[in-house]
C-alpha cells in the first residue's frame, strides 16, 4: 500500500494543482521591479559585508600587533634584572 496514493493524506506533500494560466503585462512587470529591487539590495549587502570584513581584519591585526609590540619591549627590559635588593642596616649594639 502506497502513502503517495492514499487520499487519507499519509504523505507529507500537499496537494497543489497547476493551473495553465498567463500572466498579465503588470504582473510580469511586478516581477521584474522586485527581482531589480532585490538585486540592488543584494548588492548593498555584499558592499557592506565586504566592508565589515575590511574592518574587522584590521581591527583584529593592529590589536595583535600592538600585543606584540607589548610582549617584544618587555622582553627587551632589563633593568629588574639587575635590581638588587638593599642592604639591610643593622643597628650597632653599644
Amino acid at each position: 500500500m502506497s502513502s503517495a496514493s492514499s487520499p487519507s493524506g499519509g504523505s507529507n506533500e500537499p496537494n497543489v494543482k497547476f493551473l495553465d494560466r498567463k500572466l498579465d503585462k503588470a504582473q510580469v512587470e511586478f516581477m521584474r521591479l522586485v527581482e531589480q529591487q532585490n538585486l540592488e539590495r543584494v548588492q548593498r549587502l555584499k558592499k557592506i559585508r565586504r566592508n565589515n570584513i575590511l574592518v574587522g581584519c584590521g581591527l583584529g591585526a593592529s590589536v595583535i600587533g600592538i600585543y606584540l609590540y607589548s610582549m617584544f619591549s618587555v622582553a627587551q627590559e632589563k633593568f629588574l634584572d639587575d635590581f638588587e635588593e638593599p642592604k639591610k642596616v643593622t643597628q650597632q649594639q653599644q
